[in-house]
């Protein structure tokens, strides 16, 4: 079992309450990861839901879901920029 911190970002921080948080993980991936919060339900299902965009980041470079997890590695969940 590993120790992410997981970070949350703009709309997703404002649905969920919280910027960050410790979340321990049997979960191998990123996509793993999202899964494991989606099943808590509530604002975290909504937020983070398949279908709905989300980009991730893992150790502060922009990741996709295939990236692998590692204990005490730091994971953020952000909408997509969009720009004006």
């Amino acid at each position: 079992m590993n120790t992410i911190t997981v970070r949350y970002f703009a709309s997703i921080r404002e649905a969920v309450g919280q910027g960050s948080e410790a979340v321990p993980t049997a979960a191998t991936t990123l996509g793993a990861l999202r899964d494991q919060l989606i099943a808590r339900g509530g604002p975290y299902a909504s937020s983070l839901a398949r279908g709905r965009a989300v980009r991730m980041a893992l150790n502060q470079v922009l990741s996709d879901e295939t990236a692998l997890l590692t204990d005490g590695a730091e994971v953020a969940f952000f909408p997509p920029v969009t720009g004006g």
